[in-house]
């Protein structure tokens, strides 16, 4: 983990359900109590995504509780945030999305000078097989780990 790098929040289904080829950083444009709620770990990734309209990335289906001291300030939820990105990250994202078939996951919410990020990842979904293929991996390493293990 980086200096200055606090993870508030990770998608672990994420890397399980998707070939992660690219990981982006951006901001997210988020109301005061919406950053409160954040920084007490009040946020569940499971199932955002995020897409590109007119030109910008929005971030679509992810919750952030109400932050309770928050009263009239509250907002929805599941509204829909906007990411801060470049122009030119943008534009190759669009690209990828239509052409090739990728989706936008996030991947991960973090602290980082004291800014909330979000990290984003362009991935390709994975069949039924391709998980299989790798829980039997995990589980051949985790078998010859134990075995080395008992050995000495």
């Amino acid at each position: 983990m980086a200096e200055g790098k606090k993870v508030l929040a990770t998608n672990r289904k994420a890397r399980h359900n998707y070939f992660i080829e690219e990981v982006y950083e951006a901001g997210i444009e988020l109301k005061g109590t919406e950053v409160k709620s954040i920084r007490a770990g009040r946020i569940n990734l499971a199932d955002g995504y995020a897409s590109v309209e007119n030109n910008e990335v929005f971030l679509k289906q992810v919750h952030i509780s109400p932050y309770e001291q928050g009263n009239i300030f509250n907002v929805d939820p599941l509204r829909v945030r906007k990411l801060l990105l470049h122009k030119h990250e943008i534009r190759k994202l669009i690209g990828a999305i239509t052409q090739k078939g990728y989706s936008l996951i996030p991947l991960s919410v973090y602290l980082k000078r004291g800014k909330v990020k979000v990290e984003i990842a362009l991935a390709k979904g994975k069949k039924l097989y391709d998980k299989r293929q790798d829980i039997a991996k995990r589980d051949a390493k985790r078998r010859i780990q134990r075995e080395l293990a008992g050995r000495y």
